[in-house]
């Protein structure tokens, strides 16, 4: 996967969150890649997006999990 944006991580995003919480993974790139099926910016499925607002912090941070799998898979293969 190309994207535009520099990758995220969950420790970078937990630097501009409130304490306690799980950060949102949406840097504000909202494009969905046709090739991939993942969102250009925070590199969810549209199913991800849809269920972070009623997910648990634990659904949270296995979304946050698969992001990290992503960027670092996209990585390893260019």
């Amino acid at each position: 996967m190309t994207s535009s944006t520099a990758p995220i991580t969950l420790a970078r995003a937990r630097k501009t969150a409130p304490a306690g919480a799980v950060p949102s993974p949406c840097v504000g790139v909202c494009r969905m890649l046709p090739a991939t099926g993942l969102c250009e910016g925070c590199w969810r499925s549209i199913d991800e997006i849809v269920a972070w607002g009623r997910a648990s912090d634990a659904e949270r941070l296995r979304i946050w999990g698969l992001i990290e799998s992503r960027q670092a898979e996209a990585v390893a293969g260019s």
